[in-house]
């Protein structure tokens, strides 16, 4: 006896008309059970790395991704970043790398107060790499120039300060303090506002950009000194990697450096999002183990059921492993036919998620916004082969039982 033989009893059974319609009842439970359970999964899992990579480019497309100190300064930067670039581990993590310097500073119009973190960069260098260039208005990013004092503020920044495009505001900066008779005095300087910037996430209320220079001099340091080098990441989820990777590589080149990322300051917040994805696919993966235990079930109350056909096909040779064959066939199909109709819903819902809702009529992040999709084909296939084998180790007992029937119990009254 092969498998091929196991293979079509268990087919027979599976498209055979159940004799227990109670059993059919399972059976099509746990099959709608697998199906619901797998298409939530793939559109809800679908949806949320969305949200995480819009957030990832709202978010860390405007603040420093990584950021490499050096508080003796680089004397040649450029040189620097192209070892970066050109190492075998680095190449394909790192876009880009500008001077940058950045200090937390108060700012100060004539309608309010607020706090912002500063960050001084030379605009001819970010772009291609800055997110903020595309997100500035009237090209207002391009704008700042060394020894004009010009400022471009995050919109929501801009609102709470009562300001618009041509009004002056102080600065104030934590860095450069001086201490006189009455005591420390901040550094600070007036900027003219030359536009505004918005991404979109809550970046648009805490930072600010102006030029580099003007920055060093705000902070009262050289400007002609680069200390702080921007590193733009292919991948800013990667970065404990590649800090070490850059920290290693620059030590063997006689040049000591410290880092500081993201994860400062916006750690806490993709963690939060992180815990989210993961809980709803917890939750989401229970349905397809509810589904399983029906299969369990349904299979029990089938081989019940095939008793006595089974000790018949015993008693003419068939093997132990052959009758578990049968009933895993058996299940199997009916998971396969949850898993595929699953698959396949979950796929056309999660293209077509945005089409349906404006269909509906349903807006869930307000009016004039779509829903961030971003289908995964490893995530997918995660989701296939977990269902897969679920719904396998779950027809292993009752085949298990149907192995252990006794031909000559089973046909004692027949």
């Amino acid at each position: 006896m092969n498998f091929g033989f196991s293979f079509f009893v268990g087919y027979r059974y599976w498209r055979a008309k159940k004799a227990n319609a109670f059993a059919s009842f399972i059976t099509l439970f746990a099959v709608s059970g697998i199906f619901l359970g797998v298409a939530a999964l793939i559109i809800v899992s679908s949806v949320m790395n969305g949200l995480e990579g819009q957030l990832k480019q709202r978010i860390l497309g405007a603040v420093p991704q990584l950021t490499l100190v050096n508080p003796q300064g680089f004397e040649n930067w450029q040189q620097d970043t192209q070892i970066l670039i050109d190492d075998v581990n680095l190449t394909h993590s790192i876009k880009g790398m500008t001077p940058s310097t950045s200090t937390q500073a108060m700012l100060q119009s004539n309608a309010n107060l607020g706090a912002a973190q500063v960050i001084g960069v030379f605009p001819e260098l970010e772009n291609g790499l800055s997110s903020i260039v595309d997100h500035s208005y009237s090209d207002a990013f391009n704008s700042l120039k060394a020894g004009d004092y010009h400022i471009v503020l995050g919109s929501q920044l801009a609102r709470n300060l009562q300001v618009r495009t041509g009004d002056k505001i102080r600065l104030l900066s934590s860095e450069g303090v001086v201490y006189s008779p009455l005591g420390p005095v901040p550094s600070q300087r007036k900027f003219v506002v030359a536009g505004v910037f918005e991404m979109g996430s809550q970046v648009d209320a805490s930072v600010a950009y102006v030029h580099y220079e003007d920055a060093k001099r705000l902070m009262r340091k050289n400007p002609q000194v680069i200390d702080e080098l921007r590193v733009y990441l292919t991948d800013p989820f990667d970065v404990e990697r590649i800090s070490s990777d850059i920290v290693s590589l620059l030590e063997s080149q006689q040049l000591p450096v410290e880092t500081k990322d993201w994860r400062a300051d916006f750690g806490h917040l993709f963690s939060a999002v992180k815990m989210e994805k993961n809980m709803m696919s917890l939750m989401l993966s229970l349905i397809v183990a509810v589904a399983a235990f029906n299969i369990v079930s349904a299979l029990v109350m089938m081989v019940v059921d095939k008793t006595t056909d089974v000790a018949v096909l015993k008693t003419q040779g068939l093997t132990t492993s052959a009758v578990m064959n049968i009933f895993i066939v058996q299940g199997s199909l009916n998971a396969l036919l949850g898993l595929g109709l699953g698959t396949v819903v979950g796929v056309i819902l999660t293209l077509n998620v945005n089409e349906i809702l404006n269909t509906l009529g349903v807006s869930i992040l307000g009016a004039g916004q779509s829903l961030p999709v971003q289908l995964s084909i490893s995530q997918l296939t995660i989701i296939v082969l977990g269902t897969l084998l679920i719904t396998l180790v779950a027809t292993i007992y009752p085949a298990l039982r149907a192995a252990r029937v006794e031909p000559a119990n089973a046909l004692r009254y027949e």
